[in-house]
């Protein structure tokens, strides 16, 4: 794949990046190496290998799905900065 000066500025633009047309022709060189190396890696043979989402192995700890009831209610409404007789109050947005 190849990269062409309206591919490059349609690009810029995108980006809200402001290229001027001397810089058009470098921009152009630097996509399609990196559109190269791109290419490189679909010559990779990755069969059998399972998608990773770290570098280094790593498990999440996990809790019980369980309901609960907040535990103190008192200290979860001292996070809001509008409460009223146990409940968030939240400005209106429907007239």
């Amino acid at each position: 794949m190849s990269v062409d000066d309206a591919t490059v500025r349609r690009i810029a633009h995108l980006a809200r990046i402001a290229v001027t047309d001397g810089e058009i022709e470098h921009l152009r060189g630097e996509l399609n190496t990196i559109l190269g190396w791109v290419e490189q890696l679909g010559e990779v043979n990755v069969e059998g290998v399972e998608p990773m989402t770290s570098v280094t192995p790593m498990r999440l700890k996990m809790r019980k799905d369980e309901v609960t009831d907040g535990g103190d209610a008192a200290r979860v409404l001292a996070n809001a900065p509008n409460a009223d007789n146990g409940f968030f109050l939240v400005p209106k947005v429907v007239e």
